[in-house]
């Protein structure tokens, strides 16, 4: 059911999830064109950097009045995957969760099919609706649940969306070719409903769907993501400071934007603190924003940490110069490599290669950058 925002929320801002249309900005042209391909009966591959907005795109897309009154929607997340066996856990456990308030009829279908994981399921005695009670381990034949849940969609009343989030996992997984083959193949023969197939590894998903050995060569569709434009940034900001009797420069909001490339969680997560630093009846000027950034700074520091520590230490010499640097180009140069007092250029590329694969670095027209600019910031401050 569609969301509508009755009442405002404490913090318009909002930071890792759709609540509604009222606090998404713009993209209007990337979801005319979502809806067009769904529409159309197109697979999608959705390929852009992490935090620029893919999920809440596609969530957005799936509330729209035209998509939500003529499909079944469902959103699976499969970043935290490992296996193939997880990822069945994952899609039959999302599949379950986003059909249970839905329809009854389609509801009870799925017990009457899925019947592999039929184990899993019991009844809340609150709500006397089902609720998925199985463990990982319950998922004893994977390609026989699979097989289970394409027979399923394909016996809805209505044609399904399905978009997997952070797909290119499943290039990672033991077997992982077999896997996106027999996906692919189950795909192929899905007569009930279309794919998006969102990602940010960029060279995965490129890998996955433009090789032509891969499985899902010439299958879809490709969308990328740039960030939102200022203007429309810009406007949208103003206009949820303004509702809750606050202002805020064209100043703060431009220099925010640039701080991080545009790129949408991060400049929501700062907007988020700016206005939560702004009582009801003041403006918010530049000298706030570097407050703000040392409190979302700080506010992750022990997960910053964390992460740190389990940094190999031949990999972390490297990210602290890169995250010096900014934007460090050219790192197995001799230049580089006295600057910063590393070891020689075959170990960087090691090092360079793991960060990557970590997604603790990234690597944009020729130059490296550490991916979280709060980490990138904690770095600088505190080595």
């Amino acid at each position: 059911m569609k969301m509508e925002s009755k009442i405002l929320i404490d913090n318009p801002f909002v930071v890792g999830k759709y609540i509604s249309d009222e606090y998404f900005c713009d993209r209007l042209e990337e979801t005319k064109t979502l809806i067009k391909h769904i529409e159309n009966g197109r697979n999608v591959a959705l390929i852009s950097q992490r935090r620029i907005g893919k999920s809440g795109l596609i969530e957005h897309t799936f509330s729209r009045k035209q998509i939500e009154s003529r499909y079944y929607t469902f959103f699976i997340d499969i970043y935290g995957t490992r296996s193939f066996a997880e990822f069945i856990y994952i899609l039959g456990r999302g599949i379950f969760e986003q059909l249970k308030t839905r329809n009854k009829k389609f509801r009870e279908q799925f017990f009457r099919i899925v019947r592999s994981l039929k184990v899993g399921f019991s009844f809340d005695s609150a709500t006397a609706l089902p609720s998925f009670d199985l463990s990982l381990g319950d998922v004893s034949s994977p390609d026989v649940t699979l097989d289970e849940i394409f027979e399923y969609i394909d016996s809805a009343d209505k044609p399904c969306v399905i978009a997997f989030d952070e797909f290119q996992q499943i290039a990672n997984y033991p077997d992982g070719e077999r896997v996106e083959a027999l996906l692919r193949t189950k795909i192929q023969h899905c007569k009930n409903a279309q794919f998006i197939f969102a990602g940010s590894k960029r060279h995965l998903m490129a890998k996955m769907f433009m090789s032509a050995t891969k499985p899902f060569y010439q299958s879809v569709l490709t969308m990328g993501l740039t960030p939102i434009p200022y203007q429309s940034y810009l406007k949208f900001a103003q206009e949820k400071f303004r509702v809750y009797d606050k202002l805020v420069s064209d100043d703060v909001v431009e220099k925010v934007y640039n701080l991080f490339d545009g790129t949408s969680w991060y400049v929501q997560m700062m907007m988020n603190e700016l206005f939560a630093l702004t009582p009801r009846g003041e403006k918010c000027d530049v000298d706030k924003i570097e407050y703000a950034f040392a409190n979302v700074v700080g506010s992750q520091d022990m997960a910053f940490r964390e992460l740190m520590d389990r940094i190999p230490a031949k990999q972390k010499q490297l990210l602290l110069a890169i995250a010096k640097d900014g934007d460090a180009k050219s790192i197995t140069s001799g230049a580089f490599i006295k600057k910063h007092r590393l070891l020689s250029a075959s170990s960087i590329q090691v090092a360079a290669k793991a960060l990557l694969n970590e997604d603790i670095i990234t690597q944009e027209n020729g130059a490296y950058r550490v991916y979280d600019y709060f980490f990138a910031e904690w770095i600088r401050g505190n080595f």
